[in-house]
């Protein structure tokens, strides 16, 4: 590769010209002054289970550009797709039949769908249901877990400067799995519960995961049968790697609304809200629109993403690379003399090391896989996609067993649980 001779040469050029016109250089979950030195800004591209930044260096891709990429970069089946819609036409003045092919294959495939729309991204498909939601109910308020993440928009999002308490005010919060502090909430609630939106699992940045328990989920679909509320499933993170027709497929818990974007369309812009038909007429009573919603191109790469998850059981092959993957992990901590934690569904995992209360252990070990080839986040889950293969797998572990070395050295040791 045409490299330069000082490492990250390219990645410090762009950096210092986009402080220049970009406040802070960049912003958001993506900004990597919020990480180590060793992290790049800049990438050039990805293929499979592979990203290479804008110095060719290459990483194993274990954030799959925070959970989109779920076949692996640039996949041969959703390229095609994509590019054969683009030669016809992609922002249109409507949408094109990939619109209705796509609400239809989302209706066939997620257990609770009775009909789908299109968006863009996952904060809109979160308030896209608490708007249809308050339709639906004529009611205002939407109870969420403590902590959790719903979007950027002003009412859910997690950094409230430049927001106003007032856009909160039809919000209010329980901690995640607590059937006594969620019936407090719907208590206080009274008769303005319009719904209760909740995610999959727990997954919280720089917490340990929680996984759902069953018989919470269950509780909270009866409670809301009960109250006229309607339950809603934020599967914007979790969407299709969990299950084909939904991360509750398997409790058996229906919900009335569901969020989906990242993995819809492997890396293409698009996000989706599905319901039941129960709550059909509220979505054609309220006005959700964007200038680039009705893109053809992602949903061609989103019909070939489905199709393709399908056909190669994606759910089994991400449950197996992340199995792995935790196995080799905790063999190299337990070799390496430290503790650590390991929560989440093996496809979305994350990791933490007991007594690391900063994060500090945890940014050390990620900023020394990085430099090792390995790129995951300190913060963040982890996603696996389809292209982790057995070897993929492996390389990913060659560049972390030297970071458990780095953490043991720099911090000592702790006793293996």
């Amino acid at each position: 590769m045409d490299l330069d001779p000082t490492p990250r040469s390219r990645d410090i050029r762009l950096r210092a010209r986009a402080d220049r016109v970009i406040p802070a250089g960049m912003y958001g979950h993506q900004a990597a002054s919020q990480l180590g030195d060793g992290y790049p800004q800049f990438f050039r591209g990805g293929s499979g289970a592979i990203i290479v930044d804008v110095d060719g260096r290459e990483y194993v891709d274990l954030m799959c550009s925070w959970g989109p990429v779920i076949l692996g970069h640039r996949d041969p089946a959703v390229e095609a797709a994509a590019a054969e819609q683009r030669m016809l036409g992609d922002c249109l003045n409507g949408p094109s039949e990939q619109l209705v092919l796509l609400a239809e294959k989302l209706v066939d495939t997620i257990v609770d769908a009775d009909w789908a729309m299109m968006a863009k991204n996952g904060t809109d498909a979160t308030t896209a249901c608490v708007t249809i939601a308050r339709q639906h109910t004529g009611r205002g308020l939407i109870l969420v877990a403590r902590g959790c993440y719903h979007g950027a928009a002003p009412w859910c999002t997690p950094i409230h400067n430049g927001t106003l308490p007032t856009d909160r005010a039809g919000v209010r919060y329980f901690d995640y799995n607590d059937v006594v502090d969620f019936d407090r909430a719907v208590t206080e609630a009274r008769e303005d519960l319009a719904g209760v939106l909740l995610l999959p699992f727990r997954h919280v940045e720089g917490e340990d995961q929680e996984l759902v328990d069953g018989g919470f989920a269950r509780h909270v679909r009866e409670v809301c049968d009960a109250s006229d509320a309607l339950l809603m499933l934020d599967d914007v993170r979790c969407g299709f790697r969990l299950a084909h027709g939904g991360s509750w497929e398997s409790l058996g818990v229906r919900v009335d609304l569901s969020a989906w974007s990242k993995a819809i369309a492997n890396g293409y812009p698009l996000a989706a809200v599905t319901g039941t038909d129960a709550v059909r007429e509220a979505a054609t009573k309220v006005f959700l629109t964007g200038s680039f919603w009705m893109n053809a191109v992602p949903m061609a790469a989103s019909i070939a993403t489905l199709d393709r998850l399908t056909a190669i059981d994606g759910v089994s092959i991400m449950a197996r690379a992340g199995a792995r993957l935790r196995e080799g992990l905790l063999a190299q901590a337990g070799a390496a003399g430290l503790s650590v934690r390991y929560t989440g569904p093996d496809a979305l995992p994350y990791m933490t090391f007991v007594g690391d209360s900063h994060r500090q252990m945890l940014h050390a070990f990620a900023t020394e896989a990085v430099q090792n080839g390995v790129y995951l986040h300190p913060r963040h889950n982890w996603f696996m996609s389809c292209a982790l293969d057995d070897a993929a797998v492996d390389q990913a572990l060659i560049g972390t067993e030297p970071a458990f070395a780095v953490v043991a050295k720099q911090f000592g040791t702790t006793p293996t649980v």
